[in-house]
């Protein structure tokens, strides 16, 4: 049964005119953080709400990683719990284990948003310390990922198109991946699926952000044919 402060919340989920979430939600689950993001190709997502930093970056860590819960709640269709980060082995999360230890991130859970054999995104909770759920917070966490995958599919009543139509510029969170990953494709006369495999290997072994990768590649700040930033030279030569 949902308690009464989530069936708040999904209320005016279900009846605002915006997007996004009530950052009292991340309270009432017991969380610190929270992330929703949506599939937009494959098992590949787009992260469309976030209620601080920390949950945003564990997201695109995930993103660039390709492994974590995140992934692991899509392939299954099942919630991917971890209730002491710090107590994992190297063979579950190999890379993304390592790359979050600076994240304060103590026990993480991802709530696929599917309906039957349909998965459409990702509800991702994280809090500080180490421990699982309780009843109640597991139960309103799953209300919550219902709704938003009713959301998401366009069921009678959402709105889930105005969660796009309020990221900022206009742009989703890693629009500036899609674009470099598309450069990346022709540049390197590779599918998409293996350009962003190199955009992702190359933010790994740089130790870098992403976005911050994607941003040099569509500037053209950097070329990957090569793995070296682009003398300044040759960008004012084609200027």
């Amino acid at each position: 049964m949902l308690s009464p402060e989530m069936t708040r919340i999904l209320r005016a989920l279900h009846t605002d005119v915006g997007p996004g979430l009530d950052v009292g939600c991340v309270a009432v689950l017991g969380m610190d953080h929270l992330v929703v993001s949506l599939v937009v190709e494959g098992h590949i997502t787009e992260q469309l709400w976030s209620s601080d930093s920390v949950g945003a970056s564990f997201e695109d860590l995930q993103f660039t990683l390709g492994q974590g819960p995140g992934p692991d709640a899509l392939r299954t269709s099942q919630t991917a719990a971890e209730h002491d980060v710090t107590a994992l082995g190297a063979a579950r999360w190999p890379t993304l284990v390592p790359a979050m230890a600076h994240l304060p991130i103590g026990a993480v859970f991802c709530l696929p948003l599917a309906l039957g054999g349909i998965s459409v995104g990702v509800l991702t909770a994280l809090r500080a310390s180490p421990g699982p759920m309780s009843g109640q917070e597991m139960d309103d966490a799953l209300g919550l990922a219902a709704a938003l995958t009713l959301q998401f599919l366009g069921g009678a009543g959402t709105r889930g198109e105005t969660w796009f139509d309020a990221q900022p510029d206009g742009e989703l969170h890693r629009a500036v991946v899609h674009q470099a990953t598309g450069m990346l494709s022709v540049q390197l006369d590779l599918p998409l699926g293996e350009a962003l495999l190199r955009l992702r290997a190359y933010t790994y072994s740089h130790d870098r952000s992403i976005i911050e990768a994607a941003e040099d590649v569509v500037s053209r700040r950097l070329r990957l044919d090569d793995d070296r930033p682009e003398p300044e030279s040759s960008k004012e030569t084609r200027g």
